[in-house]
């Protein structure tokens, strides 16, 4: 930027330079602040360049190794050297069209060598070899490349459908083993806890039956030995008269509304006791033989 007061002086802001000329030729680079020119000796200011770093947009389509049109978003910052102005000044007319073309150059000498898949992983190499092409070149020109971005890697849309389909094929593939490996766990220890819920139980009832067996049997003998007379069968059988009575008992005093019918009669009552005493004796029998 440049304020000009008069024909013979001028002030150039800060972050420009001037190019100061003398009849037409090239004389002198004039930094910020104001200057001043002698017009009757040919001088004056030909010119101001900005040495503030330019950001340049560069959009390039190109094709992949694997035949997949792509379109590349290139970011390039670059500036003017202050001690070369007067290259950047005179021998470029238009240094952005120029630096669009070598990244032109550049991208499709690179990217086709490339798979789409590789394009993603390298992009960073693609922006170096632009990068190292445009100092190259540039640099003779009074322009220093600051960097370069490559911003944005757009494929064709059907090739970006494509590619979701394949990923979420492979998630949903990925979230079906893990769903199949986790019931099978689930199944494995559901079975572990029914078998080993069932061995408790089976050891519960064993138990039980051998506590029931040793209380019948302290009691026939504790009432054989109190009451003088009577044998083991005929205790054995009040034992059971009395089991059968009190088990009577509970179902008419349950209160679930449930109708059971039980033959009763002299006759039932001693097959009941005969059933009750032959399982004892088979569990006696068991457990001695054990």
């Amino acid at each position: 930027m440049v304020n000009t007061f008069f024909v013979f002086c001028a002030c150039i802001d800060q972050a420009s330079i001037g190019v100061v000329e003398k009849w037409g030729r090239f004389l002198s680079l004039a930094g910020p602040g104001l200057h001043f020119f002698n017009p009757f000796a040919g001088e004056c200011l030909a010119g101001v360049l900005s040495t503030r770093v330019s950001s340049l947009d560069v959009r390039v389509e190109t094709k992949t190794k694997d035949n997949v049109f792509v379109q590349l978003v290139c970011s390039i910052q670059y500036r003017v050297v202050k001690e070369n102005a007067d290259d950047a000044f005179y021998e470029l007319q238009n240094p952005q069209e120029q630096i669009q073309a070598y990244v032109f150059d550049v991208v499709r000498a690179h990217v086709p060598r490339m798979t789409l898949d590789e394009l993603f992983e390298q992009k960073g190499d693609v922006a170096k070899a632009v990068l190292e092409e445009l100092e190259k070149v540039m640099g003779g020109y009074g322009y220093n490349i600051e960097q370069i971005l490559m911003v944005d890697i757009i494929p064709d849309a059907s090739v970006r459908r494509a590619m979701n389909e394949i990923n979420a094929a492979q998630r949903l593939q990925l979230a079906s083993v893990y769903k199949g490996e986790a019931e099978k766990v689930l199944m494995v220890k559901k079975a572990e806890a029914e078998a080993e819920a069932k061995y408790l139980s089976g050891v519960g009832i064993a138990k039980q039956r051998q506590a029931i067996t040793e209380g019948l049997r302290d009691n026939i003998l504790n009432f054989s030995n109190t009451v003088s007379g009577t044998s083991a069968k005929e205790v054995m059988d009040l034992i059971m008269v009395t089991q059968y009575f009190d088990t009577i008992k509970e179902l008419g005093n349950s209160s679930k509304n449930t109708t059971v019918f039980i033959p009763h009669g002299p006759g039932h009552v001693r097959d009941v006791t005969d059933q009750i005493r032959n399982g004892v004796m088979e569990a006696s029998s068991n457990l001695v033989g054990n």
